[in-house]
């Protein structure tokens, strides 16, 4: 029959295992959390400003365990333009003309659908007062109704103006 030995209590690491992990990590790439100072300035106006680098007349705050923001992008200069690759497919001034044409006429008809729609949304409202439905015979379940109904009818009109603005953006 074997004994069960007791646990030992946990030691804790020696400074030469520490020295070891940190070597370790930093090897790694991983870097311990550093501390930037933070400083507060106050300028004549009374205006307060929060910054890392200290200028005169500001003063240092005791921040525990802060970790500085990540450094800003570097701007390389300005941006290269974007260029068309020489194979990529052309359309001509008519072919484009005609797409728009298209384009026009199919956005048309879906405003056409959409104004329809809410005329008969607005019509079945009845100006917040439609006539209620037989199954209707909680109160609650007619105004459920009802909100939905100006839902929808708000969500109409958002789909008019929007076609509207398309079209407008047609060229």
């Amino acid at each position: 029959m074997s004994r069960i030995r007791p646990l030992r209590p946990l030691r804790s690491p020696t400074l030469p295992v520490l020295a070891l992990a940190l070597a370790l990590l930093a090897g790694l790439g991983v870097q311990p959390l550093a501390r930037a100072d933070i400083y507060l300035c106050v300028d004549a106006n009374g205006k307060k400003e929060l910054t890392d680098n200290p200028r005169s007349g500001c003063k240092q705050l005791d921040v525990p365990n802060n970790i500085p923001a990540p450094s800003g992008r570097k701007n390389t200069g300005p941006a290269k333009p974007v260029t068309t690759p020489t194979d990529f497919p052309k359309v001509g001034g008519s072919e484009q003309r005609a797409r728009d044409a298209d384009r026009r006429e199919i956005l048309n008809e879906e405003l056409r659908a959409e104004e329809k729609k809410l005329a008969e949304l607005k019509r079945e409202y009845n100006k917040g007062e439609p006539e209620r439905q037989g199954n209707e015979k909680n109160y609650a379940k007619y105004e459920e109704r009802v909100k939905q109904m100006a839902d929808n009818i708000a969500r109409a009109e958002k789909n008019i103006e929007a076609l509207r603005r398309e079209i407008s953006n047609i060229k």
